[in-house]
C-alpha cells in the first residue's frame, strides 16, 4: 500500500455543487442565493447571534450573576474523611475548622456518604440519609 494509491470508499464522497449551469439544473442564474439582499452578496458573513439590527438578546438581558446565599457558608465533607478522627472523640464544626477541613467562614457542614466507615460521633453537623448509619448524633456539651 502506498500513499498515492489511497482513495475514499466508493459513494462516500459527493461531487461539489456546480452552481450557475443553467435554469434546468435548479441552481442556475442566482445559484440558489435568491434575489438581492445580504445573503446574495459575496464576501459577507453574518454572525450567528445577529438579529437583523434588533437589539441582540445578550444585550437585552440583565447581567447580574447569581450566587446562592445558602451555599455561601455551607461546606460538604465526605464521610471517609472522618475516618482520620479518633472513634471516641466528638467531631464538631470547630474541630473541623481546627483541622483545616473547612473554611473559617463556614457555618454549616453537610456530611455525605462515599464509603462505609466505623461509626463516629458528631455534634452540630448535618448528614445525608446515606451517611447517617455511620454517625452517632451527640448533644453538644458547650452549654454546660
Amino acid at each position: 500500500m502506498y500513499l498515492n494509491t489511497l482513495a475514499p470508499a466508493l459513494g462516500s464522497k459527493h461531487s461539489p455543487k456546480r452552481v450557475g449551469r443553467g435554469t434546468g439544473s435548479g441552481i442556475g442564474k442566482t445559484c440558489g442565493r435568491g434575489h438581492k439582499g445580504q445573503h446574495a452578496r459575496t464576501g459577507t458573513s453574518i454572525k450567528a447571534n445577529f438579529e437583523g439590527g434588533q437589539m441582540p438578546i445578550y444585550r437585552r438581558l440583565p447581567k447580574r450573576g447569581f450566587r446562592s446565599k445558602v451555599n455561601l457558608h455551607t461546606a460538604e465533607l465526605a464521610l471517609s474523611i472522618l475516618e482520620s478522627f479518633n472513634p471516641d472523640s466528638v467531631i464538631t464544626l470547630d474541630v473541623l475548622k481546627d483541622w483545616d477541613l473547612v473554611k473559617n467562614s463556614t457555618k454549616k457542614v453537610r456530611i455525605f456518604f462515599d464509603r462505609e466507615i466505623e461509626q463516629r460521633k458528631i455534634s452540630g453537623l448535618y448528614a445525608t440519609a446515606g451517611s447517617r448509619p455511620f454517625l452517632i448524633e451527640v448533644e453538644s456539651q458547650d452549654q454546660a
